[in-house]
């Protein structure tokens, strides 16, 4: 598997790198490894880095994002965080990444049984996680049809905050981003969601 250099990053779309990751994690899914020299890969990258995907997502041990896939060294920008909230300086590494590097997809993925989300759910207080925890309750609150039992014990309800959570930050992104939202509508980036499944390890994207 070859490194990506700026010509091989620049001929991409939006959407051959969104199905690149896709193959990647069909790859990981099946156990089966691109044939990749990383060592040869730290050399070709020792001058610059070309990365065609931008992926913002959870900080649980079992997300790690060229793991699950499969991509090498200077591939991705992995962005990650509890609960894959957005913040300023989150936002403006996105910036980075795709206006002056030339990232051409960004995705928000979320996994299940995620540990932030449920800690949101069950409105845990903990010291500055405190404020971490509260960029989630507006998912939580865009949840309107589970009356009962809103908790972190109600696994159906902390499904639906995951997928929320994840659409939320793509709009902010968007909201709050003009340099992506032009990227967007110039239609050199693209930005999609998905929700990775811990006990199998299989990438669901979201239609849009």
């Amino acid at each position: 598997m070859y490194t990506h250099s700026k010509e091989t990053q620049s001929k991409l779309t939006s959407e051959e790198a969104l199905q690149i990751l896709k193959e990647g994690n069909d790859r990981f899914v099946k156990n089966l490894k691109a044939n990749r020299n990383l060592l040869q890969q730290v050399n070709d990258t020792k001058e610059g880095q070309f990365p065609f995907a931008t992926i913002l997502s959870c900080m649980d041990s079992r997300t790690s994002a060229e793991l699950i896939f499969d991509q090498g060294l200077g591939d991705i920008f992995s962005i990650r965080i509890a609960g894959n909230i957005l913040n300023e300086d989150i936002i403006g590494s996105m910036e980075f990444a795709t206006k002056v590097v030339g990232t051409k997809v960004v995705v928000v993925l979320g996994h299940t049984k995620c540990g932030a989300i449920v800690g949101a759910c069950n409105n845990v207080e903990l010291g500055s996680l405190t404020k971490v925890l509260d960029k989630i309750k507006p998912a939580i609150q865009a949840e309107t049809h589970t009356k009962e039992n809103r908790t972190g014990s109600n696994a159906d309800f902390v499904k639906k905050v995951t997928e929320n959570n994840v659409r939320l930050a793509i709009e902010e992104i968007k909201k709050q981003s003009p340099v992506i939202a032009g990227l967007i509508a110039e239609e050199k980036l693209k930005i999609a969601g998905g929700i990775y499944n811990v006990e199998n390890g299989m990438v669901t994207f979201f239609d849009n």
